[in-house]
């Protein structure tokens, strides 16, 4: 099967090594098979979204993790982001354009939005593919901070941390004991630009699976497996999820 247009486009913007993945690029074309999205004004947006947390940065000088500060305050305080914790699940929500738009996300397209702001303000803010829930680092000097763009900047130390992992563990139907991770510091490493990706097309891949939406699903695996050609696992889902949107035709 011949790759649409949509999937050449991406595979070009992945297809170089991490560090030169346009992170905000790749992340506005999932979707492309349904939405049109003015790449070069969205990341416009994302230029003043920038501009406004440099002004802010201006007032912080020397402040700890004044970085951090001023972008929260113009995102989670002027914008007016947050995480849509009624609406989950909307497909809606991994969407960077969407993002942008209604002001509400999940946490790893918010924290993708985060990067990219501190990205053009000359910074580097990674994200970390915290086990059930997205989160972002900073570190500064010596010090690191770790904090949920889902709750507005929450800054997280190593106890609510534990609280968090245990959480997601108890929320998979897990009994403690049963096998129960710790806490350890490959948790809150900062993920590759294709980890990122995949976990955003793997989000939607599960929410269109449960929906009942095969042609869709087919298209976000299409692309996860642009992102990892060598998946035994993501190929047999995309075979599977082929087949049905075949039956649906």
């Amino acid at each position: 099967m011949a790759p649409s247009a949509e999937q050449v486009l991406f595979a070009h913007v992945v297809g170089g090594p991490d560090d030169e993945i346009e992170l905000d690029v790749a992340a506005l074309l999932i979707g492309d098979w349904e939405f049109e999205v003015d790449i070069e004004g969205y990341r416009r947006h994302i230029d003043g979204f920038a501009a406004a947390a440099a002004e802010r940065l201006g007032e912080r000088v020397g402040e700890p993790f004044g970085l951090v500060r001023a972008i929260n305050r113009t995102l989670f305080g002027e914008l007016a982001f947050r995480g849509d914790e009624e609406t989950y699940y909307d497909p809606r929500n991994s969407f960077l354009h969407q993002v942008i738009d209604r002001r509400l996300g999940i946490p790893i397209s918010l924290s993708v939005l985060y990067m990219e702001v501190a990205r053009r303000m000359g910074a580097v803010v990674d994200g970390i593919s915290f086990p059930g829930h997205f989160l972002l680092r900073y570190d500064e000097g010596d010090q690191f901070l770790i904090f949920d763009p889902f709750h507005m900047g929450l800054s997280l130390d190593y106890d609510d941390l534990r609280v968090l992992l245990h959480r997601t563990i108890k929320g998979k139907g897990c009994e403690p004991g049963d096998n129960e991770p710790e806490l350890s510091d490959d948790m809150i490493e900062p993920a590759t630009k294709r980890q990122i990706l995949g976990r955003m097309l793997a989000n939607l891949a599960s929410i269109y699976s449960r929906s009942g939406d095969p042609v869709r699903c087919t298209e976000v695996l299409e692309r996860m497996a642009i992102l990892d050609p060598d998946s035994d696992r993501i190929g047999r889902e995309l075979e599977k999820m082929r087949r049905r949107s075949r039956e649906l035709n």
